[in-house]
């Protein structure tokens, strides 16, 4: 087939962007930027707004920041260098400062480097995690190890670590274990209750699946939260008492789980019936026609709503603070409940959506990848 009849074949729009593309950047400027005089217009105001907003944030945030300032005899800092520029640049030295307060909470000074620990053994479990070539078997025990570990680090009283009770775990750590424990529990929860709320042949178990995720979804988290601190402990046996982190624990795990069967169930029902017919006709049964055809292609089908809940779920952590639990921004707020700093609250803001823009950019990120891998069969 010569170029020309191939070149006949490719639709109208796309050729012309191939011509764009071989003639170079100005061509595209041209054709998408300039093209009309309403169009250069509104290119080149845009233009200067965002030169002038870039500008003068690099201005404030680095030529005329101030990164460090002096301590005096008792430890506190002066901050008179950074009131003196304010409104002109910002004062980074709050974070240098606050940093231990804000990511490990009043976790023992001496002992911090067990939450910094755990923190990277997070990372590294997703990191692992998201790697397919350990999707197997050996990963669900990579994942006890992984969380023994964490709580062994957390708590202490053993191997010669000093015990720490919750009351004094904080920041960053709290919000990884109620965002990882919460979604690694909840989601198999979804599957189940997506499968359950679309029996047939069970219509206890569907009724039990429909009133539980119209329960849970008809009420905020908040209000999820406020019953699991003050209402579960009323059902439990006089002498038994469940702290707090469990309980925020268990009302994630309920909350996400409800939003997850609901995205779950969306992928199931966009399967086409043929596959499950075809399971049929193997002589599969429902749970290898489930686990091995049904799922996995569902899955594939709701990964962008997947991974938009889960993002979801990693920011509500935040509204711990309802039952005391003083997670990664609350422990920004406190950092700012310090007299000297209680006027340079933009920076610490800053500074904690920097992590939090991190850890959801990276869950954005590999979940593209992830769908583009998947599908790439399909698009052949």
């Amino acid at each position: 087939m010569s170029e020309a009849t191939i070149a006949d074949h490719i639709p109208t729009p796309a050729r012309e962007q191939l011509k764009v593309a071989a003639l170079g950047p100005w061509a595209w400027l041209r054709t998408n930027l300039l093209g009309s005089w309403w169009s250069t217009a509104v290119t080149l105001v845009l233009g200067y707004v965002i030169v002038r907003v870039v500008f003068s944030l690099f201005e404030w945030g680095f030529v005329h920041a101030v990164w460090t300032v002096p301590y005096g005899p008792t430890g506190i800092a002066d901050t008179s260098v950074c009131q003196n520029a304010k409104g002109v640049g910002a004062c980074w030295a709050v974070l240098a400062d606050k940093y231990r307060l804000i990511l490990f909470g009043r976790y023992p000074y001496d002992e911090q480097w067990r939450p910094a620990v755990v923190v990277l053994l997070f990372i590294g479990l997703y990191v692992v995690t998201g790697m397919r070539r350990f999707w197997r078997k050996e990963l669900a025990l990579i994942w006890i190890a992984t969380l023994t570990l964490v709580g062994i680090l957390m708590w202490g009283g053993v191997f010669g670590l000093p015990e720490v009770t919750e009351d004094y775990w904080g920041g960053l750590p709290i919000t990884l274990i109620l965002a990882t424990f919460g979604l690694a529990f909840a989601f198999p929860l979804a599957v189940l209750v997506a499968l359950g709320r679309r029996s047939t042949r069970l219509p206890a178990v569907k009724m039990l699946c429909v009133l539980y995720v119209e329960i849970i979804r008809g009420v905020p988290l908040i209000s999820v939260l406020f019953m699991a601190s003050v209402m579960f402990p009323l059902f439990m046996p006089a002498g038994v008492n469940v702290d707090k982190l469990l309980r925020a624990q268990i009302a994630f795990i309920l909350f996400a789980g409800a939003y997850l069967a609901e995205v779950v169930r969306g992928g199931l029902q966009a399967l086409p019936k043929g596959q499950a017919e075809a399971a049929d006709a193997l002589g599969l049964s429902y749970w290898k026609k489930t686990s091995f055809i049904i799922l996995p292609q569902a899955l594939r089908l709701v990964i962008p709503p997947l991974v938009n809940t889960f993002i979801g779920f990693f920011k509500d952590t935040s509204l711990v603070l309802i039952i005391g639990l003083f997670d990664l921004l609350t422990m920004g707020k406190v950092a700012l409940s310090d007299p000297p700093w209680q006027s340079f609250s933009t920076e610490v803001y800053i500074g904690l959506a920097v992590v939090y823009i991190a850890f959801c950019f990276a869950m954005s990120k590999y979940s593209r990848s992830l769908e583009r891998d998947l599908n790439r069969s399909r698009a052949r």
